[in-house]
């Protein structure tokens, strides 16, 4: 990621979009760079939806338990409130958030604050999912990552959801419920 030259001293905030299916390493993404902008001793503070409980109701955490500390919470608008003097704040999960969380990230990040968002760009149906297809338009940098197609081997961009017949969108699950697939695999459905 390009990160331009400050020259004139003012703090710029921008917005990162880190996308892709499930079990393509999203979360652990945005821990690494919220690790880094720590070690930087920058201000961090992070959030998760409430909502999200399948490893830890606090902590948010990637598939291969890698872990940070968040606050869980129910609206993006609370992100406003909670923020304090944050440097950079990260939010995980997305997809999951109301339909402010765009102009959230907008009003964050125009207070000079880096903002880095993390989340499926698809639900199981292959329809963008969320805010996430708002907060791309809005982004100064994306991230797009690819796990492994568990039938063949190839890149993954699509979540398989493993029990068809529930056609709710929210349905948290891990390899129980889901499993990545490329685009031939995916559409086969076998």
């Amino acid at each position: 990621m390009f990160i331009e030259p400050n020259i004139s001293g003012e703090r710029r905030g921008s917005i990162e979009v880190i996308c892709g299916s499930m079990f393509s390493g999203k979360t652990e993404e945005l821990i690494r760079r919220l690790k880094r902008a720590k070690i930087a001793n920058l201000r961090v503070e992070i959030f998760k939806p409430k909502l999200d409980v399948r490893y830890d109701v606090q902590n948010i955490v990637s598939h291969d338990t890698n872990a940070i500390l968040s606050s869980p919470i129910d609206n993006s608008q609370t992100i406003l409130l909670l923020h304090g003097e944050a440097d950079v704040i990260g939010i995980d999960e997305a997809q999951f958030f109301d339909d402010q969380l765009p102009e959230v990230c907008d009003q964050l990040a125009l207070k000079g604050i880096r903002v880095i968002v993390a989340g499926l760009d698809m639900d199981f149906t292959g329809k963008p999912f969320g805010q996430i297809p708002f907060l791309l338009a809005k982004a100064d940098y994306i991230t797009k990552l690819h796990a492994i197609c568990v039938k063949c081997g190839h890149i993954a961009n699509y979540s398989y959801r493993r029990q068809q017949h529930n056609s709710a969108q929210f349905l948290l699950g891990e390899k129980d419920l889901y499993e990545p697939r490329c685009r031939k695999c995916y559409y086969e459905k076998a």
